[in-house]
């Protein structure tokens, strides 16, 4: 008797038998293949572990380097300078005296220390240009930092801005905003290195309003019209006067009618601070300040130039201001 149990395919009937070659080479050729893979992974791993570690070790060393004081000095100072582009600017604290002729100062340093300065604002919104020149044959990486709350700088409209990779011989600008309309204070800006919390440059700046308060401030790539007057500033030499179409701040263009502009980093950044009555110029002109550029801000990258070795000042005078 047969029960449910009981399958009804023939006792004849044989199952398939599974082909040898599964059971006995293909699962340790499988496994064979995946060690293998997993070796060269491994070792693929263990190469891009050993190069990025090398380079980290590379990277520490270079670190370590650029702030070892060695490095970072020469004959005694830091190698990198604080420079305010107004031409208003002292011996700090009457440390030292300023040169009859400052393209006589040794090839190190622009000034023999840090300065401190005067900044006339026009109110709130003014702006003024910070200059860092690292005079040193290495790149330096530094933060700079306003003690005011109320001065900040416009790249990151706060009151400290990283500056990295400065290069050797070589300068930054850094413009100021104001925030606030204040009558009188006195702040500082300091360049401080970021990894040697002891190297620090400073310059104290004398912030007091102007007469007037011009309402309409200068931005950075506005298009403007300006008067300028430019003399060699160690002998007092006028080189050159007259009107010219600029661009503010970074990224200027060169102007026909002026090709010297276009060699002279520090002018663009010049028209910065100027400021006009809400006609824009079309009623009467605006302020008018006095800036001064050493060389490496002047002439000094044309190499063989009559005026590669000389200080610029610059008096301008903002008479059109209109955005580009």
């Amino acid at each position: 008797m047969t029960g449910p149990w009981i399958a009804d395919a023939s006792e004849e009937k044989e199952h398939p038998t599974v082909p040898i070659g599964i059971n006995e080479m293909t699962i340790p050729r499988v496994a064979l293949v995946m060690s293998v893979v997993t070796l060269v992974a491994i070792l693929l791993m263990g190469g891009v572990i050993g190069f990025s570690f090398v380079s980290f070790l590379n990277s520490m060393d270079e670190s370590l380097a650029a702030g070892n004081d060695d490095v970072l000095m020469e004959d005694g100072r830091w190698v990198w300078e604080v420079h305010f582009l107004f031409d208003t600017c002292t011996p700090r604290n009457d440390a030292w005296v300023m040169p009859d002729v400052l393209s006589d100062q040794d090839d190190e340093y622009l000034y023999p220390g840090e300065v401190e300065c005067e900044w006339i604002h026009q109110g709130e919104g003014d702006r003024a240009v910070v200059v860092i020149h690292n005079r040193g044959p290495n790149t330096v990486d530094l933060m700079l930092t306003s003690d005011h709350e109320s001065i900040v700088f416009g790249e990151s409209d706060d009151t400290s801005l990283l500056v990295p990779s400065i290069g050797e011989n070589s300068s930054y600008f850094a413009m100021l905003d104001l925030k606030e309309d204040i009558d009188e204070t006195t702040f500082t800006i300091n360049a401080s290195h970021v990894t040697v919390m002891d190297a620090v440059v400073g310059m104290d700046i004398n912030l007091m309003r102007g007469s007037n308060t011009e309402p309409v401030h200068t931005d950075p790539g506005d298009r403007v019209q300006v008067h300028y007057t430019v003399w060699d500033a160690d002998t007092g030499e006028e080189l050159d006067d007259g009107d010219l179409p600029a661009t503010a701040g970074p990224d200027a263009m060169c102007e026909t009618g002026a090709p010297w502009i276009c060699y002279i980093d520090g002018f663009p950044w010049s028209i910065l601070g100027l400021d006009i009555g809400q006609d824009r110029g079309v009623l009467g002109p605006g302020t008018t300040h006095t800036t001064l550029l050493p060389p490496p801000i002047a002439y000094g990258g044309s190499e063989g130039h009559q005026l590669e070795n000389s200080w610029l000042r610059f008096e301008l005078e903002l008479s059109l201001l209109a955005a580009i």
